[in-house]
């Protein structure tokens, strides 16, 4: 294991595994910001429309910040809303980045680096926190600091979700976003790494 610590749960258990269910306050308001962004994001393919394109991708991040900060403040975070909420948010941003591929193709090859990052590394990377009793990624310093600071802090987040996109809309430029895209992806795979060198724990088999 080289330098790397074994990874723990938290002693104080709170951040782990609470009561389980799927109806919550937060997971509906994952669902209502998912359906309203997407549904935004296929008008504004359909009206060849960029201001509704970006009207959807502000429905998803402000709802994505709405349902995570519900699930905390009313104490209702459970691991199933946690990965509803990452699944929802590739669905949102594919939705907006194949639309803006679809607006402004130039882009094209920027967008798809990102979409390879985000939702298949990154999309590894944040459900890997179930193979540990802790409640969702937002939580994962409690198994291992760096790779939480690397992905899952708020800056690392917000790198990760806002930079690339207000980027992209705001100064058009693909040849930069193809290098931010390309070094959030060499970030994530050097994250994996990490991942891998510390070991996903397996469950030992029961007859």
């Amino acid at each position: 294991m080289g330098t790397y610590a074994q990874p723990v749960a938290d002693p104080d258990d709170r951040y782990g595994v609470g009561e389980e269910r799927l109806l919550t306050g937060a997971t509906v308001i994952t669902a209502v910001r998912t359906v309203a962004s997407v549904v935004l994001a296929a008008w504004a393919a359909y009206e060849q429309d960029l201001t509704l394109l970006v009207a959807a991708l502000g429905v998803y991040w402000v709802g994505d910040m709405l349902d995570g900060f519900y699930a905390r403040v009313r104490g209702c975070e459970t691991r199933i809303g946690a990965v509803l909420d990452i699944f929802c948010d590739r669905l949102n941003a594919a939705a907006f980045y194949v639309g803006l591929a679809w607006l402004e193709p130039e882009l094209s090859p920027a967008i798809f680096v990102y979409l390879a990052e985000f939702m298949v590394v990154d999309c590894f990377l944040s459900i890997a926190f179930l193979a540990w009793p802790v409640r969702s990624p937002n939580y994962f310093f409690v198994v291992d600091r760096p790779l939480w600071l690397w992905n899952w802090s708020k800056p690392a987040k917000a790198l990760n979700s806002a930079l690339f996109a207000v980027l992209l809309l705001v100064t058009g430029w693909m040849w930069l976003g193809l290098v931010i895209a390309s070094a959030l992806l060499v970030l994530k795979l050097v994250s994996l790494v990490r991942l891998a060198r510390i070991g996903l724990p397996v469950p030992a088999r029961t007859s």
